[in-house]
């Protein structure tokens, strides 16, 4: 098993036909639990490395039900039903007797039609261009990428903005090479938006993320270990929720994915 910390923190053993066990790893911790991208990437590998898996990725819907423990997990899937051109997974995450996160995947073949790209990327100085930015110091999975802001940094405690928009640059911090799994991690890169709003760390959490995958297996592995940009931004906050939406594009101005997550927050 390679020494990278992503590889390390996706890594599965499979217990039958229908169940992977794996394990979190202390490089990826959150405020409460692991990192929910690692969470996201771990649950995405486990359809990849099912011998039944057709095709790529085209969705990926994770429902964080329950904090998840240190320690090791069990992963079961079933495909419920195969099309000709795609596939859909149901997954869940357990610790013991209790499920901590559930998801649906979809994965399909993907074929040569009609294209166009109606989102338009950010314009934003090169990531070379910019400095390095520190991220929360207690935030341990955020030493894993190298992040650097355009717009709506990490907000100073109580400087709230009129904007919830974020812009950054970011990458592996040792410039592992980009496949799916990363791509679905790297899709929930941004803290919530309520932070930058409110000029305060209050409480929060991802409750449900959807990441769609708009770029193929040879677009992700063209990027490398190169950066990537993101912009996320929210459309509505009421009564302890919000909403969350966001884009990845490679440099050359690929779409890669975009993501919906509602999250939590006390106030």
């Amino acid at each position: 098993m390679t020494a990278h910390p992503f590889d390390r923190a996706i890594h599965l053993e499979p217990v039958d036909t229908a169940t992977y066990r794996g394990a979190t790893q202390p490089a990826w911790a959150n405020m409460v639990g692991p990192f929910g991208g690692i969470t996201a990437a771990v649950l995405l590998r486990a359809v990849e490395t099912h011998p039944d898996r057709i095709g790529d990725p085209l969705a990926l819907t994770v429902n964080y039900a329950a904090p998840i423990a240190d320690g090791e997990f069990d992963i079961a899937l079933r495909a419920p039903r195969t099309n000709r051109s795609n596939q859909h997974w149901i997954l869940e995450l357990r610790q013991g007797d209790e499920v901590k996160t559930t998801a649906t995947a979809v994965f399909g073949l993907h074929r040569d039609t009609w294209a166009d790209i109606e989102a338009f990327s950010p314009k934003s100085p090169a990531p070379e261009d910019l400095p390095r930015s520190d991220f929360i110091e207690f935030i341990v999975w955020a030493k894993r990428y190298d992040m650097r802001f355009t717009q709506g940094p990490i907000p100073e405690e109580g400087v709230p903005s009129d904007s919830s928009t974020t812009t950054l640059w970011v990458r592996d911090a040792e410039q592992r090479p980009l496949d799916f799994a990363a791509l679905a991690a790297v899709s929930d890169i941004f803290y919530p938006r309520v932070f930058l709003r409110r000029g305060s760390f209050l409480p929060a959490g991802t409750i449900s993320l959807t990441t769609y995958f708009h770029a193929d297996k040879a677009q992700v592995e063209a990027v490398g270990g190169d950066f990537v940009l993101g912009s996320a931004h929210a459309n509505g906050f009421s009564r302890g929720y919000f909403d969350q939406s966001a884009h990845l594009w490679s440099r050359d101005g690929a779409l890669l994915t975009s993501s919906h997550q509602l999250v939590y927050f006390k106030d």
